[in-house]
């Protein structure tokens, strides 16, 4: 893929995510952890993995450990507060 149509998907995986989709916010995720589309960023990507996690998507879960395991404590604690600031648009 072209790097705008990683931004592209990003923005339409935002959208979903933004109003509750399990299945974008794991994708949203991914795009974070990446960096395709956006800068990556690792508090971002496990944010959205753990809403994802909390909504019963079962990849989400597994994402999240896996980025989890490249954060400091402190980044994870930045992460889990952003998840619980987290309010959906619909």
């Amino acid at each position: 893929m072209k790097p705008q149509d990683y931004a592209q998907a990003a923005a339409w995986f935002r959208k979903a995510a933004d109003q509750g989709l399990a299945a974008a916010q794991n994708n949203l995720g991914l795009v974070y952890y990446n960096g395709h589309g956006v800068p990556q960023d690792y508090a971002q990507a496990h944010k959205w993995f753990n809403l994802a996690a909390a909504s019963g998507d079962a990849d989400a879960v597994s994402n999240r450990d896996r980025v989890a395991a490249k954060m400091t404590p402190a980044q994870i604690t930045e992460a889990q507060r952003l998840a619980s600031e987290w309010k959906p648009t619909k």
